[in-house]
C-alpha cells in the first residue's frame, strides 16, 4: 500500500479522497459569492465594513480603471500592500482583467522590492504611500512603471479617521506611521475607483489554465524567485481545503485574516478559500494583540489560520483579559513546527482543535493537513490532501521510493502544484523529477502514513559523514532551563565538513557554558550531534511569518567570525611587529655591551 493510500485511512468525517476542481477563474469565486449573499460582510477592517456585493462592485470599477491605464490580459501588476480592503478589491480586479497579480512584501527593503519588480517587470504598482515614496525615490515615474498609491486611512472607521487628525503627539506619530508623501499627480486607487464605471460585462475572462499570481520565494535553494500560481492552481487548493473542513458553512463563517497576503498561506486561506466560502474577512494590516482582540469582540472568530506566535499570544493575553474564542471551531497552523505545550495552551483556552498543515509556496501552498478529529497527531506534518499524490524518495534518486519508516525526500504530485518559476527553466527543470512530481527539499518519514519532519534538505549538517539534522538539536537544547530560543546551523570545520553551532537566545540573567549545553542535549541526541559551539543573541532573525531564518543566522555568524578573524590577524601581526621591535632592541643593548667589555682598559 502507497504513503497516499495509507494517508486516506485517517481523513476525517465526511472528507473525500478526491475533489472534483473548478473550471472557471478565480474571479468567479467573488461573483458567485456576492450574487447568492450581496448583503453578508465581505470584510471589515478594524470596525469599517463592507458587503459582498459593494466588494464586487469595487472591483468591477477597479478593473475599468486599470483596463483605462493600459492593463490588458498577461500583463503583470505588482500588489506592495498591507492586509486591507483596497488589497482585496486590486487583487481581485487585476484577476478580472486576466492580468497576473505580483505580490510583495511592503515591508520589505528597498532594494529587494526594485530587484523583484525588475524580475517580473510590471508596469503598473499599487503600493501603499510609504512603500511607493521609497520605491519613487529609487525608480520614478515613467514609461516603464505607473504608480498608483494606497491611503490605509481611506479604508478605517470615519472615527478613526478623525482621531488621526487630532493636533495631539499621538495621532501625529501615528498618522507619520501609516501615511507618507508621494510624488505630485500620483493617481489614489480609492479615487480612480470612486469615478469609474463598472466593467464591461462582455470584457473577456481568463482561462482556467492562466498564470494568475506570482508569489517570491527562495524555493529549495535560497535562491530568489518568483512562483508561477495559475487559477487552476489556487482553485484547486481551496477546493481541497473545502473538502477538508466539511463542517464549514457558506456565509457564515468569520476569519481573522491576519496572516500576510503577500505569502502564500495567507493568501489562499484568506483571499480565496475565504472568499469563496462567502465569509467575513477580518482583516488587520499586522499582527497586533489588541486588534484581534478588538476584532474577535466585534465578530466572534469561527476559523483561525495562524503560525505557532500568533496562537501563543493570542492565548496569553486573550486569558488574561477574558475574551471568548470558544467560537473558533478549527484553528489551522503551519510555517513553522507547533509546541506541544502551546497547542494544548490553545485548545484548553478555546475548546476546539488546533491542526498542523504543511505546504510551500510551489503547491499553492498546502500538501497535507491533520485531520480535524481525534485522529490528529501532534507534531506530524499531516497526511496528504485530496487528490494529492505523495512519495517519500532517495534524494539521490527520486525515481526509488525508500522503505517505510525510513527517512527521504517527500515529492508531490496534484493539481495545485505550480507551474514552474518565472523566467527560471533551470531551476524549474530542477524543481521537478522527469516525472513530473514536485521535489520538496524536505526529509521526512512516513509512519502509518502520517508524514513526519526530518528536517529540510538544505539545511542537513554533514559532521564527519553523519547528518545531522537542526531541528532534532533544536528540540533537544530548547528544553534546557535559561533558553527562550535556538537556532542550530552549520558551520565550516576543516576535515569534519562542519560543526554543529547552537545561537541561543537566553532568558534575562540566564548564564550557559558550551559544556552545559552540550551535557543537557546528549540526554537526546547522538554525540556527534551535539553543538562544538554556542552563540547568545538577543533575537533570532525570522520571516515575515515569524518563521526563525536560520540561513540569516549562519550568515551572520560567518560574517561576525570573519570580523573577529580579521581583528585577530590585525592584533597578532601588531604582537609579531612590538615582538621584533623588542628583539632588535634586546640584540642591539647585548652588543653594545658586548663592545663596551672588548674596550681597553
Amino acid at each position: 500500500m502507497t504513503i497516499t493510500a495509507r494517508s486516506h485511512q485517517h481523513y476525517g468525517p465526511g472528507v473525500p479522497t478526491t475533489v472534483e476542481i473548478p473550471t472557471g477563474d478565480l474571479y468567479a469565486g467573488l461573483e458567485t459569492a456576492a450574487t447568492r449573499a450581496r448583503d453578508v460582510v465581505a470584510l471589515d477592517f478594524l470596525g469599517a465594513t463592507t458587503t459582498y456585493g459593494h466588494l464586487l462592485e469595487q472591483v468591477e470599477r477597479a478593473a475599468h480603471a486599470l483596463h483605462l491605464q493600459g492593463i490588458k490580459a498577461g500583463d503583470r501588476v505588482a500588489l506592495v500592500l498591507p492586509n486591507c480592503p483596497q488589497h482585496v478589491i486590486a487583487f481581485y480586479a487585476v484577476l478580472r482583467l486576466g492580468a497576473v497579480v505580483a505580490e510583495h512584501n511592503p515591508l520589505a527593503p528597498t532594494e529587494e522590492l526594485e530587484k523583484q519588480l525588475a524580475r517580473h517587470g510590471a508596469r503598473v504598482v499599487i503600493a501603499w504611500e510609504p512603500v511607493l515614496a521609497r520605491l519613487a525615490a529609487h525608480h520614478p515615474a515613467g514609461a516603464d512603471r505607473l504608480y498608483v498609491a494606497v491611503d490605509l486611512t481611506a479604508a478605517m472607521p470615519t472615527k478613526l479617521r478623525l482621531a488621526l487628525r487630532l493636533p495631539v503627539r499621538a495621532a501625529r506619530t501615528k498618522r507619520a506611521e501609516m501615511r507618507a508623501a508621494v510624488p505630485t499627480g500620483t493617481p489614489y486607487l480609492e479615487r480612480v475607483t470612486a469615478r469609474a464605471h463598472r466593467l464591461d460585462p462582455a470584457h473577456p475572462r481568463p482561462r482556467n489554465t492562466d498564470l494568475a499570481v506570482l508569489l517570491h520565494t527562495g524555493g529549495t535553494t535560497g535562491v530568489p524567485k518568483a512562483v508561477m500560481l495559475t487559477h487552476r492552481n489556487l482553485l484547486a487548493n481551496a477546493a481541497q481545503g473545502k473538502a477538508w473542513l466539511p463542517f464549514m458553512r457558506d456565509a457564515e463563517e468569520v476569519i481573522l485574516s491576519v496572516l500576510p497576503f503577500f505569502h502564500a498561506f495567507g493568501l489562499l486561506l484568506c483571499l480565496v478559500y475565504g472568499i469563496s466560502r462567502t465569509s467575513t474577512l477580518l482583516l488587520l494590516p499586522r499582527f497586533d494583540v489588541d486588534l484581534a482582540l478588538a476584532a474577535n469582540r466585534r465578530r466572534p472568530i469561527t476559523f483561525l489560520p495562524a503560525v505557532p506566535p500568533i496562537l501563543d499570544k493570542l492565548e496569553a493575553a486573550g486569558r488574561e483579559r477574558g475574551a471568548d474564542f470558544t467560537a473558533c471551531r478549527t484553528s489551522l497552523s503551519g510555517a513553522m513546527s507547533l509546541d506541544p505545550e502551546v497547542a494544548r495552551r490553545w485548545e484548553d483556552f478555546t475548546g476546539h482543535l488546533v491542526i498542523e498543515g504543511y505546504g510551500m509556496t510551489e503547491a499553492s501552498p498546502i500538501i497535507l493537513g491533520n485531520p480535524v478529529s481525534d485522529a490528529r497527531r501532534p507534531g506530524a506534518l499531516g497526511v496528504a490532501f485530496p487528490s494529492t499524490e505523495v512519495r517519500i524518495v532517495d534524494p539521490e534518486n527520486p525515481t526509488v521510493d525508500v522503505p517505510t519508516g525510513q527517512t527521504g525526500e517527500l515529492i508531490v504530485r496534484g493539481p495545485q502544484v505550480c507551474q514552474g518559476y518565472l523566467d527560471e527553466p533551470t531551476e524549474s527543470a530542477q524543481l521537478f523529477t522527469k516525472e513530473g512530481w514536485l521535489r520538496t527539499g524536505d526529509i521526512v518519514r512516513d509512519e502509518d502514513g502520517f508524514v513526519v519532519m526530518a528536517d529540510r534538505r538544505k539545511e542537513l549538517i554533514l559532521v564527519g559523514g553523519f547528518n545531522v539534522y537542526p531541528s532534532q538539536v533544536e528540540e533537544a537544547v530548547r528544553s534546557m532551563p535559561g533558553v527562550l530560543d535556538v537556532a542550530v546551523v552549520g558551520m565550516p570545520s576543516g576535515s569534519v565538513g562542519e560543526s554543529v553551532l547552537a545561537a541561543l537566545v537566553l532568558e534575562p540573567g540566564a548564564g550557559v557554558t558550551l559544556e552545559e549545553v552540550r551535557a543537557w542535549a546528549e540526554k537526546s541526541i547522538s554525540h556527534y550531534a551535539l553543538p562544538r559551539q554556542i552563540a547568545i543573541l538577543t533575537e533570532l532573525p525570522r520571516s515575515a511569518l515569524g518563521k526563525v531564518l536560520r540561513r540569516s543566522v549562519r550568515e551572520q555568524l560567518l560574517q561576525a567570525q570573519a570580523t573577529v578573524g580579521s581583528k585577530v590577524e590585525e592584533a597578532r601581526e601588531l604582537a609579531r611587529q612590538a615582538a621584533a621591535a623588542v628583539s632588535s632592541a634586546l640584540d642591539e643593548r647585548r652588543s653594545s655591551r658586548t663592545d663596551g667589555d672588548k674596550a681597553p682598559q
